[in-house]
Order: structure tokens, then sequence, then C-alpha cells
């Protein structure tokens, strides 16, 4: 069966010789990686000549019929950590590292889509500027400005992409560059129609986002009362969160931060609390389901010279690749501009919105996302189409959603049992989830 996998494969890439696409880029094989049909691209997109600027991407195109499925773009957030190590290699890519070689992720989003991984801002992952004084500088302008010229070229670099419908997918800090850049897409001259964006578990909106924390915790027993008390009526978590970046910590805020930290414990993973910790080096299960060290697994492996040959990376200016950037020192104040006026911008526009969460995220809670769409839904005067209530997916409740306006202009999601990072802990039930979005459809 491999024979005849690999003689498929190609006469695909023989029949492809007629196309326009960047040969130059095209990934051969990944190390350990199982042979598969589908197509992957690697390298680099020169955004800033003067300034010696350039953005990584990795891209693998549908398993099926890539040819009549919708190119996605993905993001994760941060700010400043890494699309192709957390979305691709951990999430929704269609390979995860154990060991020495890749397995296949039967759950992959390039079932559905021709999906693109983008490490950005220069300075994640093996994105790079030469001139290093722009790592001091970075902010969601720059970012989002970045992101529309790298879309702008690389669908120079891939013709057949252009006028393809459009989707922009991501998470977490993605709340923030998602809606930036797709109210650029849509001011823009580019070739391609955006249909709709998605975004996991998303910041959007400060105060509502992080002071969701503290009633989260406590409300899963990880916090006591007492010490949810005082974040309600001493300081919140929006407010240690505030002073931290603004450099200066009360010392009321400082002994409640411990407090919760002491309450919390490190052994509970934040992004999911149901979820263990990694304890060791060594690839370890929670329940014989999700590695909980997946981390080391890609870190290990990304830092391999013969994976970062055939990728087409290279290493400016670090000494590894690092899952988040240390060298890069985003503005985080940005943190604090709300960017759910822009998702209602785009609603406005006729872009089709989707916001979900993984209901197990203490980090940004589905409390607050559920919140800030319900509110936003009634300052567009959206009528509700779909009340809130379960979805299904292989007869289980996958999750809950609701739904606004007469197209589902507007609509909020939960993955059960999901982490932050949604499609690592729960990859099928996200896969449904995504499938339907694509489809203009409720799960």
């Amino acid at each position: 069966m491999e024979i005849i996998a690999l003689i498929m494969l190609m006469m695909q890439n023989l029949f492809r010789f007629g196309e326009c696409f960047d040969d130059g880029d095209l990934i051969k094989s990944l190390p350990g990686q199982p042979i598969v049909r589908f197509q992957q691209f690697g390298g680099y997109i020169t955004i800033d000549e003067i300034q010696h600027r350039s953005l990584f991407y990795y891209f693998v195109e549908a398993q099926s019929d890539p040819n009549s499925k919708p190119l996605v773009l993905w993001l994760n957030g941060g700010p400043g950590c890494s699309s192709l190590g957390a979305g691709a290699f951990v999430e929704n890519g269609p390979f995860r590292p154990k060991g020495d070689v890749l397995i296949l992720n039967e759950f992959s989003w390039n079932n559905v889509a021709n999906v693109l991984y983008l490490e950005s801002p220069a300075g994640v992952g093996f994105s790079f500027s030469k001139n290093t004084t722009f790592y001091d500088t970075v902010n969601d302008k720059i970012t989002a400005q970045d992101n529309i010229v790298f879309l702008e070229r690389w669908l120079e670099k891939f013709p057949e992409y252009k006028n393809r419908e459009f989707y922009i997918t991501g998470e977490s800090y993605a709340g923030h560059y998602i809606p930036q850049l797709a109210r650029l897409v849509l001011q823009s001259n580019l070739n391609i129609k955006l249909n709709a964006i998605a975004i996991g578990n998303p910041l959007l909106e400060f105060n509502t986002d992080f002071n969701s924390r503290g009633k989260y915790l406590w409300s899963h027993g990880v916090l006591s009362e007492s010490t949810f008390e005082l974040l309600n009526s001493v300081c919140s978590i929006s407010q240690i969160t505030r002073e931290a970046i603004n450099g200066e910590i009360s010392d009321a805020c400082l002994s409640i931060n411990d407090l919760v930290g002491r309450e919390m414990s490190k052994f509970i993973n934040a992004y999911s609390i149901n979820l263990d910790v990694c304890l060791s080096d060594q690839s370890q299960e929670d329940g014989g389901k999700v590695d909980v060290c997946i981390l080391n697994e890609v870190n290990a492996y990304l830092n391999r010279v013969d994976v970062q040959e055939a990728l087409h990376a290279r290493l400016v200016g670090v000494s590894t690749w690092t899952l988040c950037s240390s060298i890069l020192d985003y503005d985080l104040s940005n943190l604090l501009t709300p960017t759910i006026n822009i998702v209602g911008s785009l609603v406005h526009s006729g872009i089709r919105v989707l916001i979900y969460s993984g209901d197990q995220d203490s980090v940004i809670p589905l409390l607050g996302s559920r919140t800030l769409v319900n509110k936003l839904a009634k300052a567009l005067r959206l009528n509700t189409t779909l009340p809130y209530s379960p979805w299904f997916h292989n007869q289980q409740v996958g999750g809950w959603v609701e739904a606004f306006g007469d197209k589902n202009d507007l609509s909020f999601a939960t993955i059960r049992g999901a982490a932050h990072q949604a499609p690592y802990t729960s990859p099928a039930t996200s896969l449904a989830l995504f499938t339907a979005f694509l489809q203009a459809k409720n799960p």
C-alpha cells in the first residue's frame, strides 16, 4: 500500500507542474513522516527589504482535491508564540512528533481545507528581522501591517489561491491579530474573498476576559471562597495584570496574586484545568489520550538540523527555535485595547464570525467570551437564530452553541472538555466544529 501511495503522490506532483506554484518551497518529505498524498510547502516571505524582515510559513494542501477547497490562515497568539509549533504540530496540523518520527493526526484540518500556518511577528519561531531593534518596537499595528503584506506576497507566490474562499482562524491573542488583519483585508485590493473568521478562547476585551478567570477558577473548585471575595473586592485579576504591564504592582495586588498562585499550585495547567501537567522530558499521556509533554517533542523535533533543512527554515539571530519568542519585546499595553468593536464592524460588513471556547481553559475562559458575544449581538440588534443549546458529535454532546443573525452572522460555541488549545485535547470535536464553520452551518 505504501508503494501505491507513493506512486500516486508522484503522479499528483507531475500533474501540478502545469500549475503556478513555488517549486522551491515544496517540502519533499519531513524527517520521520509517514507517506501522504498531499503536498506541503515551507519557506520565507520577505515583507520589508529595507529592514530585512522575513516571515516563515508552513502550508499544507488539502488531503483531497485541494483546488476545490478553501484557503485557511491559522494564527497562534502569545503575543509572540509560534503557529508552526503550536498550531501545526500540536493542534490541527497533519502530523504530531513522537520521538524521532511524526505520527498522523487523523483529525487534521487539512481534511477539509488548505491550511497556511504563519509564524508572526518577526522574532517568533523561524521568522526574523536582521535589524534586531525591530524586536523592541512590535505592537498590534505593526503586526497587522506585516501580516497583510505577507498575504499579498504569498498570493503572488501561489497565484492559484487567488480568488479562493478565504478564512482566518486562530486562538488566544489572535483575538487581537485576527480582527485587525481581517479589517485590513477588507480595505485592501487583495484578490481573495474573506468569508469568515473563527477565533478560539480569544482576548477581545481586557476587563471582561481577565476578570472571568477568577470566577472560572472559583466555580471549578480551584480557588477558595475567601480568595474569590478578595478578587471581587480588593484587587481583580485584570487589575493585577494591568499593574504588571505598567511595571508597578501594589502590595495588595501582589499579595492576592501570591494567594491565587498558592491555592492553584504549580500542578494545575491553567490552559486546561482538567489535564495533568508534564512531569518529565518524555512523552506522558493523560488518560491514554493526550500527550501532556508534547511541547518537549515539538521543541526537540524543530531544533533538528535535518528538520530545519526540510522545512527550508533557518535560525537568524537566535541559537534555537522556541515555542514563544525570548527576543520579542511586544508592547503589552496593546492587551488593554479592546478588539470586540472591530469584530462588530466585521459582522456589519458581512463577514461571518465564530467565537469558540474550549471549556476547560481558565486563561481566557468561556464565561467572558460568551458575555462579550451576547453583548455584541444586542448592540448590533441581531436576532437569535439558535438559542443556547447543546451540539452533538458522534451522538455525544460536543459542546453548546448559539447563533445570531439570519445568516449565522455571529455565533458562539463551546467545545466540551477542551483546552485553551482546543484541537490539541479535543481534535475530533474541534474538526467537527471547524467543518460546520466552513459550511456556514451550526454544528
